[in-house]
Protein backbone atom coordinates (compact mmCIF):
# COMPACT_ATOMS: atom_id res chain seq x y z
CA UNK A 1 0.00 0.00 0.00
CA UNK A 2 3.17 2.73 0.78
CA UNK A 3 4.17 2.05 -2.66
CA UNK A 4 1.25 2.03 -4.41
CA UNK A 5 0.54 5.63 -2.48
CA UNK A 6 3.85 6.74 -3.86
CA UNK A 7 2.90 6.02 -7.36
CA UNK A 8 -0.42 8.00 -6.93
CA UNK A 9 1.80 11.05 -5.34
CA UNK A 10 3.53 11.10 -8.43
CA UNK A 11 0.51 12.05 -10.43
CA UNK A 12 -2.35 13.09 -7.92
CA UNK A 13 -4.66 14.81 -10.44
CA UNK A 14 -4.71 11.21 -12.05
CA UNK A 15 -4.27 8.71 -9.12
CA UNK A 16 -6.08 8.94 -6.23
CA UNK A 17 -4.32 7.46 -3.33
CA UNK A 18 -6.18 5.81 -0.41
CA UNK A 19 -5.63 5.63 2.67
CA UNK A 20 -5.34 2.95 4.89
CA UNK A 21 -4.95 0.88 8.04
CA UNK A 22 -2.51 -2.10 9.28
CA UNK A 23 -4.30 -4.03 11.84
CA UNK A 24 -3.02 -6.95 14.42
CA UNK A 25 -6.20 -9.14 15.23
CA UNK A 26 -4.32 -10.81 17.57
CA UNK A 27 -4.17 -7.55 19.39
CA UNK A 28 -7.22 -5.56 21.26
CA UNK A 29 -5.51 -2.39 20.82
CA UNK A 30 -4.95 -2.66 17.45
CA UNK A 31 -8.52 -3.84 16.64
CA UNK A 32 -10.16 -0.92 18.85
CA UNK A 33 -7.95 1.07 16.65
CA UNK A 34 -9.40 -0.32 13.45
CA UNK A 35 -12.34 -0.10 14.48
CA UNK A 36 -12.41 3.20 15.06
CA UNK A 37 -11.48 4.28 11.80
CA UNK A 38 -13.95 2.35 10.45
CA UNK A 39 -16.35 3.88 12.20
CA UNK A 40 -15.12 7.55 11.78
CA UNK A 41 -14.42 6.59 7.94
CA UNK A 42 -17.91 5.52 7.69
CA UNK A 43 -19.32 8.65 9.81
CA UNK A 44 -18.06 10.90 7.55
CA UNK A 45 -19.93 9.54 4.53
CA UNK A 46 -17.21 6.41 3.14
CA UNK A 47 -19.13 3.25 1.89
CA UNK A 48 -16.39 1.25 4.00
CA UNK A 49 -13.79 -0.45 3.95
CA UNK A 50 -11.73 -3.55 1.90
CA UNK A 51 -9.98 -6.06 4.70
CA UNK A 52 -7.45 -7.88 3.29
CA UNK A 53 -4.69 -10.32 4.86
CA UNK A 54 -1.32 -8.98 4.38
CA UNK A 55 0.06 -12.04 2.63
CA UNK A 56 -1.06 -11.47 -0.99
CA UNK A 57 -1.75 -15.21 -1.23
CA UNK A 58 -3.12 -16.55 2.07
CA UNK A 59 -3.61 -20.35 2.96
CA UNK A 60 -6.11 -20.83 5.63
CA UNK A 61 -7.43 -24.04 7.09
CA UNK A 62 -9.32 -25.16 4.45
CA UNK A 63 -7.08 -24.15 1.80
CA UNK A 64 -6.95 -20.62 0.11
CA UNK A 65 -8.56 -17.46 2.11
CA UNK A 66 -11.32 -14.98 0.48
CA UNK A 67 -8.66 -12.53 -0.96
CA UNK A 68 -10.70 -9.43 0.44
CA UNK A 69 -13.93 -8.54 2.17
CA UNK A 70 -15.94 -5.69 2.14
CA UNK A 71 -16.86 -4.26 5.08
CA UNK A 72 -19.93 -1.75 4.27
CA UNK A 73 -21.19 1.21 6.77
CA UNK A 74 -24.60 1.41 8.11
CA UNK A 75 -25.81 4.23 6.03
CA UNK A 76 -24.23 2.59 2.80
CA UNK A 77 -26.09 -0.80 3.79
CA UNK A 78 -29.65 1.22 4.13
CA UNK A 79 -29.35 2.31 0.29
CA UNK A 80 -29.03 -1.41 0.12
CA UNK A 81 -31.47 -3.25 2.21
CA UNK A 82 -33.46 -0.63 2.87
CA UNK A 83 -33.94 1.84 5.67
CA UNK A 84 -35.39 -0.89 8.06
CA UNK A 85 -32.60 -3.14 7.69
CA UNK A 86 -31.25 -3.19 11.71
CA UNK A 87 -34.76 -4.31 12.87
CA UNK A 88 -34.06 -7.76 14.24
CA UNK A 89 -36.24 -9.88 11.92
CA UNK A 90 -34.31 -7.90 8.86
CA UNK A 91 -30.80 -8.59 10.62
CA UNK A 92 -31.12 -12.35 11.05
CA UNK A 93 -32.84 -12.90 7.49
CA UNK A 94 -29.74 -11.23 6.14
CA UNK A 95 -27.53 -13.24 8.08
CA UNK A 96 -28.55 -16.47 7.18
CA UNK A 97 -28.12 -15.91 3.67
CA UNK A 98 -25.73 -18.22 2.04
CA UNK A 99 -22.15 -16.43 0.92
CA UNK A 100 -20.39 -19.98 -0.21
CA UNK A 101 -21.17 -19.43 -4.26
CA UNK A 102 -19.72 -15.61 -3.44
CA UNK A 103 -17.07 -16.58 -1.62
CA UNK A 104 -16.10 -19.55 -3.92
CA UNK A 105 -16.16 -16.71 -6.95
CA UNK A 106 -13.85 -14.41 -5.46
CA UNK A 107 -11.44 -17.52 -4.59
CA UNK A 108 -11.87 -18.62 -8.98
CA UNK A 109 -11.31 -15.11 -10.04
CA UNK A 110 -7.86 -14.88 -7.68
CA UNK A 111 -6.61 -17.67 -9.08
CA UNK A 112 -7.50 -16.82 -12.31
CA UNK A 113 -5.45 -13.33 -12.11
CA UNK A 114 -2.81 -15.27 -10.71
CA UNK A 115 -2.70 -17.56 -13.03
CA UNK A 116 -2.61 -14.41 -15.78
CA UNK A 117 -0.08 -12.51 -14.40
CA UNK A 118 2.17 -16.14 -14.02
CA UNK A 119 1.85 -16.52 -18.22
CA UNK A 120 2.96 -12.55 -18.35
CA UNK A 121 5.87 -13.12 -16.42
CA UNK A 122 7.15 -16.23 -18.26
CA UNK A 123 6.61 -14.15 -21.21
CA UNK A 124 3.77 -16.26 -22.56
CA UNK A 125 1.68 -15.31 -25.83
CA UNK A 126 -0.49 -12.60 -25.14
CA UNK A 127 -3.84 -14.59 -25.57
CA UNK A 128 -3.16 -16.99 -23.18
CA UNK A 129 -2.95 -14.17 -20.68
CA UNK A 130 -6.11 -12.74 -22.29
CA UNK A 131 -7.32 -16.16 -21.51
CA UNK A 132 -7.61 -15.67 -17.86
CA UNK A 133 -8.60 -12.27 -18.08
CA UNK A 134 -11.56 -13.56 -20.59
CA UNK A 135 -12.14 -16.22 -17.85
CA UNK A 136 -12.59 -13.58 -15.15
CA UNK A 137 -15.17 -11.39 -17.46
CA UNK A 138 -17.24 -15.17 -17.81
CA UNK A 139 -17.66 -15.52 -13.80
CA UNK A 140 -18.56 -12.24 -13.69
CA UNK A 141 -21.50 -12.98 -15.82
CA UNK A 142 -22.33 -15.94 -13.48
CA UNK A 143 -25.88 -14.65 -11.11
CA UNK A 144 -24.40 -14.22 -8.19
CA UNK A 145 -26.64 -11.36 -5.30
CA UNK A 146 -24.92 -8.19 -6.42
CA UNK A 147 -25.64 -7.14 -2.52
CA UNK A 148 -24.10 -9.84 -0.82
Amino acid sequence: METLAGICKADPELLLEMPFQVVDLTNADDQAKGVQWWEELTTRGGEGMVVKPLEFIRKGRKGLAQPAVKVRGREYLRIIYGPEYTILENLTRLKSRGLGAKRSLALRELALGIEALERFVHKKPLRRVHECVLGVFALESEPVDPRL
